[in-house]
């Protein structure tokens, strides 16, 4: 069988990388039709294709550049409203603070004068009170000293007049003495 195979091999005399001359034209013939089938139908296709991708991934690059341009205005904006709003909320806290400290100076200041009138009117009704006492206090002491007076004396002081007088001049001289020792 070896022997068979070698017989064959030397009976060609053709080169194996070389093919005959009918088999070269019909590859050739195949090749154009394939290239030409190519050339004309599939490669504009291809292109068709390959240009629509590229347009689309340039479109895309586009639109995310602007899109990426867009967010980082958005988040400028953003940071632009925040810090107003951190400035606002800090002027308000600072108005409020404001505010609070005016209202309890208004506060104390209303308590002072109300402290004031209550002991303005204290004073005034220990006044009244005073002079109150010290009239009916020179009454009592005045009907006391003329009844003793008059048991005293042995007889009556009933006049009015006289005992008014009597009463001052005693009063008065109580005064004095009580002033004196001061």
């Amino acid at each position: 069988m070896i022997a068979n195979l070698v017989a064959l091999a030397a009976e060609e005399e053709q080169n194996p990388l070389i093919p005959a001359g009918p088999e070269l034209l019909v590859g050739t013939i195949a090749f154009a039709i394939v290239f030409f089938f190519f050339w004309k139908k599939l490669l504009p296709n291809i292109n068709k294709v390959l240009e629509e991708r590229r347009a689309a991934i340039e479109g895309g690059i586009e639109e995310a550049d602007a899109m990426k341009v867009e967010a980082q205005s958005v988040l400028e904006q953003y940071k632009a409203q925040l810090a107003e709003a951190r400035h606002e909320a800090a002027r308000l806290r600072q108005e409020a603070q404001e505010q609070g400290a005016t209202l309890i100076a208004d506060m104390r200041a209303e308590g002072q004068r109300q402290r004031e009138e209550i002991i303005a009117a204290g004073h005034s009704q220990l006044e009244v009170d005073r002079k109150a006492a010290s009239q009916a206090l020179r009454q009592d002491v005045g009907k006391l000293a003329t009844d003793l007076a008059g048991k005293l004396v042995g007889e009556s002081l009933e006049d009015h007049a006289r005992q008014s007088r009597v009463i001052d001049r005693f009063l008065d001289e109580l005064e004095e003495k009580a002033e004196a020792t001061r």
